[in-house]
């Protein structure tokens, strides 16, 4: 158990957290959400003794084991399957006692341990977490050294799992994993034994990793049970209700400082006034919620529309040495409407083709064809190392806009997302998601046709992903998407492509289907899953995807009216919520007994229109996906 009581604690002399409180329990998976800045990473902190409390406590069990990672691998030869393995100090410390003891009694003690902690079926585990964090049997070999440091963030991941502890604190776990690492993540989260602490802004994970939402907002933390799209529910409903009690108090605030106002000089109501103004001192006035303004994303769209397709591919080659290609047998099209989401384990050349489509690298062999005039926009997360740190926004695109007036530079960032206070801030003292902004805003400022994303949800929180779906789908060019985040795929994107056995294809199947494939296990001596690639030439798939954007174009009106039908479904609930207030005061019925029949008759009325509309709404939705799945 996670004991957490009237815990304070600040950062620079900011209070993050203001005297909260939170039970955890033994054995629950909870995910930690808020804004970022809120202070997630620093109650981490706090757990851990790494940061000392200006006030409160924190409390676990005695003897708990509180697991996290902490740093990456360390660069040294050891292999990755010896330093997995050492992370097990107790199983690591016996077997070294098994070396030198000679006592019978203590061997046999440390024999019977070993089985009890499952020690020797240890390397067969440090090698499954291994193999589902993206390395096979030959790289599980290999000293740590050899590989990079998002690569070593992994092998420090599958340490702290390895090590079974008994509270697990993971922060971002997925910031460094590929979809394939992230789904398979997820489905060890859920079901790892002990407890689990989870920091993320993925909605998936959210859902299907975890049975509980902590909520750290206002300064404290707030527990609800289910997943992340429960406690949005629960949330909201909650809010509803606080905004209902602070108007009912409004209300009964003034009527007792008018009946004050009214009688406190009179003799006869002395006694009463004051008595009302002594429920008023003590009544504690309610407080509505303000929520963050989330500044939208937005993307420009193309000066130009370029002739499909914007890029024809045949039989094309691709690498970084002569004749040593990561790609071949291109064989692919992308058309001015497509929505792409490019799959694949990290290394089987994700990158090379963004690099590709985006002119980074030239191809080797085979036929290229870009439509005249094609602008690309291509963004990864490493750029972010490219900002200028001593700029602030509005010199770097300045640098744009040499000659354009002040107003309209700053106006430019503005639709960046950036705040009017962060536009003069060096990029150096950014956030992450404050980078990440500006510098999708850069790579996109002269109105792409094709818009290349490598992993762009890495530092935004769960809001700002949101943002980011809404601007993709408001985008009037081509995207290509390579993100670990399955719910802003499935937001985004009409089509799968799979990077696998040294080419890219159509997948055959959906993003379901894709989990239970990456799930399955089912890979070859070389830890490569035997994903089925389609490499035909797609050129004659052309005439299928302009039907099926003009049957997306013939499926506006039926969305419109859906969005209409839920409109006026929402405005129904809260006419009918606001009848049932009225009804609700007793005296009514004597006071005025036709008023309250006039209002019983008014919300019987929109009772009767709420069950139509909700009918409407059904059969609108069912006929839309209908339309959808013919595609």
């Amino acid at each position: 158990m996670l004991q957490i009581t009237d815990l304070s604690a600040r950062i620079a002399g900011r209070l993050l957290i203001d005297h909260a409180s939170l039970t955890l329990p033994a054995g629950v998976k909870a995910g930690l959400v808020g804004r970022n800045g809120a202070g997630k990473s620093t109650l981490f902190r706090v757990v851990t003794g790494e940061l000392a409390a200006e006030s409160g406590s924190v409390s676990v069990p005695k003897g708990t084991r509180i697991g996290q990672v902490a740093q990456e691998a360390p660069g040294t030869e050891d292999s990755l399957i010896e330093i997995v393995l050492a992370a097990d100090e107790e199983r690591a410390a016996l077997l070294a006692a098994a070396e030198t003891e000679t006592d019978p009694m203590r061997i046999a003690e440390i024999q019977m341990r070993l089985t009890d902690i499952d020690a020797h079926s240890a390397e067969a585990r440090a090698a499954a977490i291994l193999s589902g964090l993206g390395f096979n049997h030959q790289a599980q070999q290999r000293p740590v050294g050899s590989f990079s440091g998002g690569w070593r963030m992994r092998v420090a991941l599958a340490a702290v799992l390895f090590s079974r502890p008994d509270l697990l604190l993971l922060d971002e776990p997925t910031n460094y994993l590929d979809l394939e690492g992230t789904l398979w993540l997820e489905n060890f989260v859920a079901r790892y034994p002990y407890t689990v602490l989870l920091i993320s802004h993925d909605r998936d994970v959210l859902n299907n990793a975890v049975q509980s939402i902590v909520h750290l907002d206002q300064k404290k933390l707030v527990f609800y049970r289910g997943g992340y799209d429960q406690f949005e529910q629960q949330r909201a409903a909650k809010l509803e209700l606080l905004e209902k009690q602070i108007v009912k108090q409004q209300a009964e605030r003034a009527h007792m400082e008018a009946f004050v106002a009214r009688f406190r000089a009179k003799a006869t109501k002395a006694r009463q006034a004051q008595s009302r103004l002594k429920a008023l001192e003590r009544m504690k006035p309610l407080v509505s919620v303000v929520e963050e303004e989330v500044i939208p994303i937005r993307f420009p769209a193309p000066e130009k529309t370029a002739a499909s397709p914007i890029i024809h591919m045949q039989k094309v080659a691709v690498g970084y040495q002569p004749d040593e290609p990561i790609l071949s047998r291109l064989n692919l099209r992308i058309d001015t409407d497509d929505r792409i989401a490019l799959l694949g384990a990290n290394g089987n050349g994700k990158s090379t083709f963004a690099k590709l489509l985006a002119e980074r690298l030239e191809a080797q062999d085979g036929t290229m064809t870009r439509a005249p005039g094609l602008k690309i926009s291509y963004f990864a997360q490493h750029q972010i190392d490219d900002l200028r740190p001593d700029e602030s926004a509005v010199q770097h695109v300045r640098r744009l806009m040499p000659e354009a007036p002040e107003a309209r530079v700053r106006a430019r960032v503005a639709n960046m997302g950036l705040r009017t206070e962060k536009m003069d801030t060096v990029a150096a003292n950014l956030s992450g998601g404050e980078k990440a902004r500006l510098l999708m805003g850069l790579a996109t400022f002269e109105g792409p046709n094709l818009l290349i994303l490598d992993e762009p949800t890495n530092h935004l929180d769960i809001e700002a992903r949101e943002s980011l779906i809404r601007a993709l789908n408001d985008f009037a060019g081509a995207v290509l998407l390579i993100s670990h985040d399955r719910h802003i795929l499935e937001a985004t994107v009409d089509r799968l492509w799979l990077v696998a056995d040294g080419t890219v294809g159509p997948f055959d199947g959906d993003l379901d289907d894709y989990r239970r494939l990456i799930l399955s296990g089912n890979k070859d001596q070389g830890g490569n899953a035997p994903y089925a690639v389609e490499t035909a030439p797609q050129a004659s798939k052309a005439d299928q995807r302009r039907a099926a954007a003009e049957k997306r174009e013939a499926l506006k009106p039926l969305k419109k009216k859906i969005d209409a039908t839920e409109i006026q479904i929402s405005r129904l609930q809260r006419t009918i919520a606001g009848l049932d207030d009225q009804l609700a005061d007793a005296g009514l019925y004597t006071k005025d007994p036709a008023k309250a029949a006039d209002l019983a008759k008014q919300r019987a009325d929109a009772a009767k229109t709420l069950a139509a509309a909700e009918e409407e709404w059904l059969a609108l939705t069912e006929e839309h996906e209908m339309a959808m799945a013919a595609e």
